[in-house]
């Protein structure tokens, strides 16, 4: 049994593009899709997660989702939306990444269920390694014209004046090994559609020339928007870089305050494509947010759903104690809870002083840690009048002039937080 894809993609926003026919073809009943996933490191960013979402939804429309890992087409670089050539990587490195992907896909596609409809995962590699460079000339590259080539948008902005580097014939070529995935899919798999972001037109629907010429057969072609933000900055990308589904490249902390940090048209958008909530759900939230917005109804929604969906509830709940660090009440005990990275990561750009070890161990008072050895404040006037002012806390905790700094007070063995007031923070790492 299967529910209407076109439909579901629709109404989130989620459809640029399609080819004249393919809603009806997947009404007619189950059939298969692929997205292709490029293997250029170990870990999906969120500019992955457009695709992958729409395998998912694929999936629970009751089709068979493939995902496709270009292990051939990561070694020559498709040409879509980029000025230059990447660097090629060598199978093991390849090898590497591939399996970190497909433990990342796991969380969004059932594998093992055993269903028809079980996603499976391929890698163009497995076919490409051993068709020679002459045998692919012969039955792929004599179907397809240079003229059509020429004519696609990817290669006409590669070749424009504006692009000093011009275009190296690996990457012109690249358009008809991502066909011939396509083709190959269609073959092996009775695999009838492909699915990217809107800069794959090109490529795709040369892919169903070759299924319309060499194969005798009909591929579909059904493209996503390329995510913007109402900013006009790129979505998915930090000061620091992307935003990685790997914890280890981007903390569930980083990437929780991504997504909360978005702006109300965005968040709007994003809660479409970004999550599996139903249509009146949203609706509901999207109402309740223009109603106080002040509330960031949408925001906070958004960040939990895409944290737990991608990393875990646990780790969702470890990011919020850890926003509260900085926004809301927390106490000693939520702060020594934290791991260093986090816990740098949630101080990040706040002022810092080094004490040493033999300091903490002896006890060290408020003065000292407050203005002479630190610099936090002034002068040790300045500090008596604070601690006077019940404005001074360590762990978030109030302190007065008596208190003794020890190694009880330690975060991770090496840190304390000083804090005046709401907002100034100061830490002291312990070397």
């Amino acid at each position: 049994m299967t529910t209407n894809f076109v439909e579901e993609l629709t109404w989130r926003g989620m459809l640029h593009d399609a080819m004249p026919g393919t809603e009806e073809h997947l009404l007619s009943g189950m059939q298969s899709a692929y997205v292709g996933i490029d293997p250029t490191a170990d870990s999906l960013h969120i500019g992955h997660l457009v695709g992958v979402m729409m395998l998912r939804h694929f999936q629970l429309a009751g089709h068979k989702p493939y995902a496709l890992i270009g292990g051939a087409t990561g070694m020559i670089g498709d040409p879509s939306g980029k000025s230059t050539e990447r660097n090629l990587l060598d199978e093991a490195t390849l090898a590497h990444n591939q399996a970190a992907i497909k433990g990342q896909l796991s969380r969004f596609l059932d594998f093992n269920s055993g269903k028809d409809n079980s996603a499976v995962l391929v890698n163009n590699y497995d076919w490409m390694k051993d068709f020679s460079f002459l045998e692919f000339i012969r039955d792929v590259g004599k179907h397809i014209t240079v003229n059509y080539m020429m004519a696609k948008d990817s290669v006409k902005k590669r070749l424009s004046a504006e692009a000093k580097e011009g275009m190296s014939f690996t990457e012109f070529t690249y358009q008809l090994v991502q066909g011939y995935d396509f083709l190959h899919l269609y073959r092996e798999y009775n695999c009838t559609l492909q699915m990217g972001g809107s800069d794959q037109w090109g490529n795709i629907t040369t892919g169903t020339e070759l299924i319309r010429r060499i194969g005798g057969g009909k591929g579909f072609a059904l493209t996503c928007p390329l995510i913007t933000k109402a900013d006009g900055t790129k979505f998915g990308k930090s000061e620091g870089g992307n935003i990685w589904l790997d914890s280890e490249r981007t903390s569930p902390y980083k990437f929780y305050q991504y997504w909360l940090n978005t702006s109300d048209e965005d968040a709007e958008k994003y809660i479409k494509i970004f999550t599996f909530l139903p249509k009146d759900e949203i609706e509901n939230l999207v109402k309740m947010h223009q109603e106080a917005p002040h509330l960031r109804v949408l925001q906070k929604r958004l960040a939990d759903e895409v944290t737990v969906m991608v990393h875990s509830q646990e780790d969702l709940d470890n990011a919020v104690k850890a926003s509260d660090i900085l926004f809301g009440k927390s106490t000693s005990s939520d702060l020594k809870k934290l791991n260093e990275k986090t816990f740098l990561e949630v101080f990040e750009g706040v002022p810092q002083a080094e004490v040493t070890k033999e300091d903490i161990s002896n006890g060290l008072d408020m003065i000292a840690a407050l203005a002479a050895k630190t610099g936090f404040l002034g002068s040790n006037g300045e500090a008596r009048r604070e601690l006077k002012q019940n404005s001074i806390s360590v762990n978030k905790e109030k302190v007065k002039e008596d208190y003794i700094i020890s190694s009880e007070d330690l975060i991770n063995n090496k840190f304390v937080l000083l804090q005046r007031g709401k907002k100034n923070y100061f830490v002291l790492v312990i070397k």
